[in-house]
Parts: structure tokens; C-alpha cells; sequence
């Protein structure tokens, strides 16, 4: 078992998705000026709590039904894919690009590893 395989780095991450998803259902000012920075329409915004309070319950699944959290890694690469190329297209070369291209690596990796179960 390595860090990226093991469900305790789930967990982590699926509290910080969970903390993130509060983070943009408040919505709190730096996230909110992450977006306008990226010209996310604001219709779209209020999905994005949904999509990351869905990606905790599916890293969270690493417990019982470990297949449905390697799908939620993969469905969070796309989503990190898709946040580095809005970061792109509005030429914001910030942090947060570099956190978006992280966590896109991240993922990636995590979905080719999948998650390491200790079946009793």
C-alpha cells in the first residue's frame, strides 16, 4: 500500500472536498473571486457544492464499494481537467492554476492506481 492508495488519504481528501463544498456554498469571498477570475458563469456556481459534496460521499466509499470511489477519482480528474482549462482560457497563470494542475495530477494518478482494500 502507498500514500495514493490508501483509504486513510481518501478520507483526507474526501474532508477536504467536504470542506470545500461548504467553502463554495457559502460562498466565501476568495472562492468567489477564483471564479469570476475564470469567467465561470454565475448560473453555474450554485452546482458546484452538489458536485463536490458528491465527490466526499464517493471518496468516503473507499470503505465498502472501493470500484465507486476509483470511479469518483476519475470523475474528479475530469473535473480538475476542466477547471486548468478554464484557468487556461482566461490566461489566470495565479495559484490556483497550480492547485487545479495538482490535484488533476493527483487524481490521474489515483484513478491508475485505484484504492488499496485490506479484505478480512
Amino acid at each position: 500500500m502507498t500514500a495514493l492508495t490508501s483509504t486513510k488519504t481518501y478520507t483526507l481528501l474526501a474532508a477536504l472536498q467536504a470542506g470545500d463544498a461548504v467553502a463554495c456554498a457559502i460562498p466565501v469571498a476568495p472562492i468567489t473571486k477564483a471564479l469570476d477570475d475564470v469567467g465561470l458563469d454565475p448560473q453555474l456556481r450554485p452546482v458546484l457544492p452538489i458536485v463536490k459534496a458528491a465527490s466526499a460521499i464517493g471518496l468516503l466509499s473507499v470503505y465498502r464499494f472501493p470500484a465507486l470511489a476509483r470511479v469518483t477519482t476519475f470523475m474528479l480528474t475530469i473535473y480538475f481537467v476542466l477547471a486548468v482549462a478554464f484557468h487556461v482560457r482566461a490566461k489566470d497563470w495565479s495559484p490556483g492554476l497550480v492547485a487545479a494542475s495538482s490535484f488533476l495530477a493527483l487524481f490521474a494518478t489515483m484513478t491508475a492506481k485505484g484504492p488499496s482494500i485490506n479484505r478480512r
